[in-house]
């Protein structure tokens, strides 16, 4: 790692091509930009996460620490490549002045004709898309499960101010719920007439989920608290009898439908890398996310409505 103190945008795309020169590699496969916004306590774990999952996605991985605005504005950086992980990453500390407006020291260090995917493991801005650092990217990644406190209202807050191009981690959590309940109504086709989906009290991914089963089955989904961990089972109710998923364990679910045997099937809690990682995988706007990010917010105002 090179420390570079008191620098600005200039010094450290100088650095890095300086870096690249010293590992003997003058030009670098990187695919896309991810900029870090994190705070400093977290700043180290994130941005191990981030180089986990550039080995799948090479990238130039900026952290950014917006620290305090007060004093003489000051920008600090420590830059690296190599060690493991492909690709360059800088971890870029903004004081004073400057933490106003931080667009201005990450944009000139984005690579040219290329992808910018942001993401904000802990405290995201309320609207992604109308930030400053936000605008500069295509793909905007929050989570809300992330957030210290009123999880459940930093979804619906994210589901509010959807834009194209954002999406939660939350919603990646339940990719393998998603692709299992789908493949279990091809294989058992009778019309779905209620649902429900029990999960830990406060799980924005189990509120995504029963969103998603609304919009797509167009019926009314009973969503349940119980211990954990995560999401433990969903039911869904048709007139020859229950499908349901269940896991108890965070690792090993099962399977049941009308007049077949129950089957095991491999649904463990992924580590936030691989999550992060399968939404590197696609830069254009999720429009499933879309559509059950506006279901979620006419759920939730009905029930506001009702109480």
């Amino acid at each position: 790692m090179i420390d570079l103190t008191d620098t600005d945008s200039s010094a450290i795309a100088a650095e890095f091509l300086r870096a690249r020169r010293r590992a003997g590699s003058p030009a670098m496969g990187m695919v896309m930009t991810l900029v870090v916004v994190v705070d400093e306590d977290g700043a180290n774990a994130a941005m191990e996460v981030a180089r986990t999952a550039a080995r799948e996605h090479p990238a130039r991985l900026l952290g950014v620490v917006i620290g305090n605005g007060r004093g003489t504005p000051q920008v600090d950086a420590e830059i690296g490549i190599g060690s493991g992980a492909s690709g360059e990453r800088a971890l870029i500390r903004l004081s004073g002045e400057v933490t106003k407006h931080p667009e201005s020291v990450v944009l000139p260090l984005l690579l040219p004709d290329s992808p910018v995917a942001m993401w904000w493991p802990r405290n995201a801005p309320e609207d992604p898309a109308a930030d400053p650092l936000g605008r500069l990217a295509q793909r905007r990644i929050t989570d809300a499960a992330a957030v210290p406190r009123a999880k459940a209202k930093a979804m619906l807050t994210q589901c509010r101010n959807y834009a194209p191009g954002n999406t939660d981690l939350a919603w990646t959590r339940i990719t393998g719920w998603r692709a299992l309940l789908a493949a279990a109504l091809d294989q058992h086709p009778g019309r779905v007439v209620s649902a429900s989906v029990t999960a830990e009290r406060i799980s924005p991914s189990a509120d995504l989920l029963s969103a998603w089963l609304a919009d797509r089955l167009r019926i009314d989904v009973d969503r349940r608290s119980s211990d954990g961990p995560g999401i433990t089972d969903v039911v869904l109710t048709t007139r020859q009898g229950d499908v349901s998923l269940v896991r108890y364990d965070g690792k090993l679910a099962t399977l049941s439908s009308p007049g077949q045997p129950d089957r095991p099937v491999a649904l463990k809690r992924r580590e936030l890398a691989e999550l992060l990682s399968e939404e590197l995988r696609r830069l254009d706007p999720d429009d499933v996310y879309a559509r059950t990010a506006r279901r979620m917010v006419k759920m939730q105002d009905k029930a506001a409505r009702r109480s």
